[in-house]
């Protein structure tokens, strides 16, 4: 089978687009092409895809990248089973050549609320983009076969869509204990999810010697805050680093934070870093957001500390340090959890067989895997496998002092 992946909006190395779907898609003995951003975020193509370049749609910069990636869906989609789409835009600008192709629309996450909440989105624009989304949406559902990345996000639709989770790898063997010595992050960084307030912790924390160390690209609006805290010393900041090395980054260290605010998109998403954390044996700390919970408290791997409250987090972070009994059993209990509940290869499974059923090469889908089994411990939360196919060579990165190139927006 051969598929075509585009996005204009992610990053090419994307963990859902890239190390999820095209890696199992791969391994599942299909060819990709891969229409994406790689010069503008300076990324070298994996060997075992078809690369396409095309520019990247940034803010209010859009027109340019999607007319690039119209001219190349018009040139690969004659040969392409199915074409895979990423962002709501090329929903609406799809050349006529792809539409006798089956077209996939990967839905990430509810535009509508994240476009909202972006600070380069006029303020007497954003009432009118709701209706505007959701009629795109209307649109992309009778011409396109959907894909969702939650449960939440079929109250959006009116037809019964497949869920392809957005889970992780899961090593067969137990990650070490956690230190006593690092809280980090690893995500995209802006104000509604908590970048200003992991500052204002490491801040907090910087006395004990405790180092809080932030991996991912950033808004615009937080990088000034950023910089000026990684200058004096108080975090490492790294910038964008593969989601596979990020993850080697983080493992070993005593709290993974999810400081999520109290936003629309963030109360129907299952927050991936959450699953990412346990994966790797890190004890989580998160906000209340319900998917978090829901996720965190039947585990019994992690603490939950108020909306917007740095001090609780920097709380937080010092009682895992100072109760090595606690932080180890929540690592534990995170990584037994995950290695049960969301191990990618499960998942991936069925999405390569959705899409070739859709494309005529098979005739049965994979069921669902099981979500929600029974818990594995008792709830210990309280208020207040790496793959080796297509390694990315090299050493981890060191932090960045320099300034960061332009944030990834994900809607």
């Amino acid at each position: 089978m051969r598929i075509c992946v585009c996005t204009v909006v992610h990053h090419p190395e994307d963990a859902r687009i890239l190390h999820r779907q095209i890696r199992a898609l791969l391994d599942a003995g299909h060819e990709v092409t891969y229409i994406a951003p790689f010069r503008a975020c300076n990324v070298t193509p994996w060997r075992d895809v078809s690369p396409v370049d095309v520019p990247r749609a940034t803010g209010r910069r859009r027109v340019a990248a999607l007319r690039a990636a119209r001219r190349a869906l018009a040139e690969h989609a004659g040969y392409a089973d199915v074409i895979l789409l990423h962002d709501p835009e090329l929903v609406v600008s799809l050349p006529r050549e792809a539409l006798d192709r089956t077209v996939v629309w990967d839905v990430h996450e509810d535009t509508a609320a994240a476009l909202t909440a972006k600070e380069w989105v006029p303020g007497p624009v954003r009432p009118l983009l709701r209706p505007a989304v959701r009629r795109l949406e209307r649109r992309g559902e009778r011409r396109l076969k959907l894909l969702l990345a939650e449960e939440g996000y079929r109250a959006r639709f009116r037809g019964d869509h497949p869920v392809v989770p957005n889970t992780t790898y899961v090593s067969d063997l137990p990650p070490g204990p956690p230190d006593d010595r690092r809280a980090v992050y690893v995500g995209n960084l802006s104000a509604a999810r908590g970048a200003l307030d992991m500052i204002e912790m490491a801040r907090l924390l910087a006395p004990d010697g405790i180092t809080v160390e932030l991996i991912g690209s950033a808004d615009p609006d937080v990088r000034p805050a950023l910089r000026d805290a990684q200058r004096t010393g108080v975090l490492r900041w790294y910038g964008f680093v593969p989601n596979d090395r990020a993850l080697r980054i983080a493992e070993g260290a005593m709290a993974g934070l999810a400081l999520l605010h109290d936003e629309p998109n963030y109360r129907h998403s299952m927050p991936t870093k959450v699953v990412e954390y346990m994966s790797r044996g890190v004890p989580v700390i998160t906000t209340p957001n319900p998917p978090a919970v829901d996720i965190v408290e039947p585990a019994g791997c992690g603490l939950v500390v108020p909306f917007g409250d740095p001090a609780a987090a920097a709380d937080a972070v010092r009682r895992l340090r100072d109760d090595p009994e606690l932080r180890n059993r929540l690592g534990e209990r995170g990584y037994a959890a995950a290695r049960a509940r969301f191990h990618w290869p499960v998942h991936a499974e069925r999405f390569v067989a959705q899409l070739e059923a859709w494309a005529g090469r098979s005739t049965a889908v994979v069921p669902d895997p099981a979500l929600s089994p029974e818990p594995l411990a008792e709830p210990l939360t309280e208020s207040l496998p790496e793959p080796p196919a297509r390694p990315l060579a090299g050493p981890l990165p060191e932090p960045m002092p320099e300034p960061m190139p332009e944030a990834v927006p994900d809607y």
